[in-house]
């Protein structure tokens, strides 16, 4: 797959599409081990996510409720940040025989966290369109128009992103930038690097 934004917003506004058809995940149409695949799974993750991030916040929620999702947040918070260096692997591989120029420059974002605000983006601007087309007696024409604006930046934002993907995308293409994956190393997941965690089993 040649990456570019166009394609990757594709990718996740119809994997955002799939998920709230039947509120759940959905399968993945894409071949396994591929871009397209690592992109679609991405979003699903997000999704998920996002709607626990509800959930979460229930007011009157029992306790023993808020433990188990905020265990699930943690989980989905690891699977995502593996699935942003599984997409920085296969981007890296696309550049692998371009040569960076003397004194090419490194970003401080990579592509796949670029990609990771990019998935984001699209829930966001799914969920305010819900806001807008709203038509319960709750929903003031206040809140309408309070959304309105909301979406409209969203847009802007999103029409901002894919050209700051495209244009890292022909940096690294044109050998003008130079790309690493930088591994998050997260460590209060870790058995092994949580002292709370390796503590406990003493």
């Amino acid at each position: 797959m040649k990456l570019d934004a166009n394609k990757a917003v594709s990718i996740f506004q119809n994997s955002v599409l799939d998920w709230h058809k039947a509120q759940k995940p959905s399968e993945n149409p894409f071949p396994e081990n591929t871009l397209e695949h690592t992109l679609y799974q991405k979003n699903q993750i997000d999704t998920i996510q996002w709607h626990i991030e509800d959930d979460i916040r229930v007011p009157n929620l029992a306790l023993e409720e808020v433990v188990v999702l905020k265990r699930r947040i943690d989980k989905l918070n690891q699977e995502r940040t593996d699935m942003v260096e599984r997409l920085d692997d296969f981007i890296l591989e696309l550049f692998r025989d371009i040569q960076p120029k003397p004194g090419a420059r490194l970003n401080s974002e990579s592509p796949a966290w670029l990609l990771d605000r990019m998935s984001i983006l699209e829930l966001k601007i799914f969920h305010m369109q819900e806001q807008v087309d709203r038509t319960d007696s709750a929903a003031t024409s206040q809140h309408i128009e309070t959304c309105k604006k909301k979406l409209s930046v969203l847009l802007e934002q999103r029409a901002d992103l894919k050209i700051c993907l495209d244009e890292l995308l022909e940096d690294y293409a044109k050998g003008d930038k130079k790309m690493k994956v930088y591994r998050q190393m997260k460590m209060y997941n870790d058995q092994n690097l949580n002292p709370s965690l390796y503590n406990a089993k003493k």
